[in-house]
């Protein structure tokens, strides 16, 4: 599934705040928390999207997921 232009700035612009966290092991601050709870919710908006074009391929990969558990 191609990302949309829009989408895929968003996530641009996003993407040093997870570095940050995942280099620190923490979040250190409160904009990077604000920063988190944006890329949760685009996230979950990818994700709506996906599942909508391919609801069998998402349920195999939790089946999986789950087995593998």
């Amino acid at each position: 599934m191609k990302l949309e232009a829009a989408m895929f700035v968003r996530l641009r612009r996003l993407a040093p705040v997870l570095d940050d966290m995942l280099s620190a092991g923490e979040v250190e601050h409160a904009d990077q928390a604000v920063g988190l709870e944006s890329l949760a919710q685009l996230c979950s908006q990818l994700f709506d999207a996906y599942h909508d074009h391919f609801p069998v391929e998402i349920a195999q990969a939790r089946a999986d997921a789950f087995e593998s558990q």
